[in-house]
């Protein structure tokens, strides 16, 4: 019996059940079968607008700012997180200058947390699409070493495959895999703090400080509510990009 729950789905097996849906191709002669209800209300072009519009509505509407704000990512720095070698042992340890610099950070906050518009890709191999969640926010560093706190501008993605799946009912459930932090994604520029002291060194040791905490933390409160996002969305939305993405008719980047 298939319940309709929170739907837990291996990605593995997902994915070698839609590489055998994508191996089965029509005659040219022969247009795709309609589905009975509901019918396919929007165009494919339409569909991907909407589908990001809803996700990130969503998304929203399981407090994704929030959360966001109250990340505790200097409790994070202070005990290296769940691994605390790969900080310590592994950026500090490689680069001693770090140490210093990470001991006098002695307050980090995250304000103004915003969430842009998300984008439906398509992978270079053409198989399953991709959304991608864009995320900024504005770090506060207090460090007594410079003097005024650090305001830093932080960008970075979210991104994960969606897959539509069908249960013993013949009905569509959008479900996501491979959620994870985009590599390369994360940005931070200086936006007030430092007056005319230099900078690039300074932001650079943060950065790397940053970039080895951040976007694991993030990822690790995102991609949750990715999943409530989509378990909550219009049914007959679900219908109609569950129908495009089985056949490759959804319009992506």
């Amino acid at each position: 019996m298939f319940q309709t729950g929170r739907l837990v789905v291996f990605c593995g097996l997902l994915a070698q059940t839609m590489v055998l849906l994508e191996a089965l191709t029509l005659p040219l002669d022969q247009t795709l079968p309609l589905p009975m209800t509901p019918p396919l209300a929007l165009s494919p072009t339409d569909l991907a607008g909407s589908l990001t519009s809803a996700l990130s509505n969503g998304l929203l509407s399981e407090d994704l700012l929030d959360i966001l704000e109250n990340l505790p990512l200097l409790d994070i720095l202070k005990t290296g997180g769940n691994s605390p070698s790969r900080l310590r042992g592994g950026l500090l340890g490689k680069v001693p200058l770090l140490t210093p610099l990470l001991n006098n950070i002695v307050d980090l906050k995250t304000t103004d947390p915003q969430l842009l518009e998300p984008v439906l890709l398509k992978r270079p191999d053409g198989h399953r699409p991709y959304v991608t969640i864009p995320l900024a926010m504005v770090l506060h560093v207090k460090m007594p070493l410079v003097g005024s706190p650090l305001k830093l501008a932080v960008k970075l993605n979210i991104t994960s495959e969606l897959l539509a799946v069908k249960d013993e009912q013949e009905k569509f459930y959008l479900v996501h895999c491979n959620c994870t932090f985009s590599p390369g994604s994360l940005q931070i520029s200086l936006l007030d703090g430092l007056g005319a002291l230099p900078s690039e060194g300074l932001i650079d040791n943060i950065t790397g400080i940053l970039n080895n905490v951040l976007p694991g933390q993030v990822q690790g409160k995102v991609c949750p509510l990715v999943s409530e996002a989509l378990d909550h969305l219009d049914a007959t939305l679900v219908h109609s990009t569950g129908n495009a993405l089985m056949y490759g008719l959804i319009k992506v980047s």
